[in-house]
């Protein structure tokens, strides 16, 4: 049995549907998790994975752990210490740690990975990059007045579709050989928000123009609904990103066996949201 947290974000939803379809039995679990939110006979549990207490009845009896420390995790003062102590008395053997880029280049503080690496269990890393969903942010100005609003306009980063990492993180879940490794998940070029702008205007037919924000603008925005902490971070990723949060990782592509997918395949595939 698999246990995924964090089950029906843009992640977790498309993990769960790489796991079923191979075959696999999953556990399901997100806050917000409901019968429509998985496949069809996958077992759902609703809980907060910064309570170990709730998630005791999902990883009781399962042997493997997709964990996710979200900025909501991380906000909630998330215990992983005790998710992990759970596992173990639930009899998970190995777990799979949805991380950050931003732990490699020290951005975040590794708490959670050293607990990870030093929990007795078999261990995987995963650590992405940005994700071209966060794209999402831009949706409602796009619909309504076809402009992106963003800070940094000409940095360009090689933000990764999360439907790669869930690629990755199904193949680590359920094959061998990647106990005590590390991967850098990233897209397959620098794409700045100014060209994701474009891209997105090419995926919906129309233009949409790109306004940039001041740096104080973007942190007012963000701050609605990420920690400070995290804002910080990735404003300064944003901004001034170091040589290693640029470069282009091959992981993903030596994982999954294919180049990881362009923001404009993102944005094409998702051309719904935007228009």
């Amino acid at each position: 049995m698999i246990v995924v947290t964090g089950a029906t974000g843009n992640v977790g939803r498309p993990l769960v549907r790489a796991l079923v379809a191979a075959g696999e039995q999953v556990t399901a679990v997100s806050r917000s998790v409901s019968a429509a939110d998985v496949p069809a006979g996958v077992r759902h549990l609703r809980a907060d994975v910064a309570d170990p207490e709730q998630l005791k009845p999902a990883l009781d009896g399962a042997d493997t752990l997709f964990l996710l420390t979200s900025g909501d995790f991380v906000l909630a003062g998330g215990d992983v210490h005790g998710v992990l102590d759970a596992a173990k008395t639930g009899g998970v053997r190995r777990v799979v740690l949805l991380s950050s880029q931003g732990v490699g280049s020290l951005r975040h503080p590794p708490a959670y990975e050293e607990a990870v690496k030093r929990s007795g269990l078999e261990w995987t890393v995963l650590r992405p990059g940005g994700f071209g969903s966060n794209a999402y942010l831009w949706a409602d100005a796009v619909r309504a007045s076809r402009t992106v609003a963003a800070p940094f306009g000409d940095v360009a980063l090689p933000v990764i579709d999360p439907d790669d990492i869930a690629a990755v993180a199904a193949r680590t879940l359920r094959e061998a050989g990647h106990g005590g490794a590390t991967y850098v998940l990233t897209g397959p070029a620098p794409v700045s928000p100014r060209q994701q702008a474009a891209a997105i205007g090419d995926a919906i037919g129309e233009p949409v123009r790109f306004v940039e924000q001041t740096e104080e603008e973007a942190r007012t925005q963000l701050l609605t609904f990420m920690p400070e902490r995290v804002v910080e971070a990735t404003l300064a990723i944003l901004g001034s990103p170091s040589p290693d949060e640029q470069r282009v990782s091959p992981d993903a592509e030596r994982v999954i066996g294919r180049p990881p997918r362009t923001f404009a395949e993102w944005a094409a595939r998702n051309a719904d949201a935007f228009k």
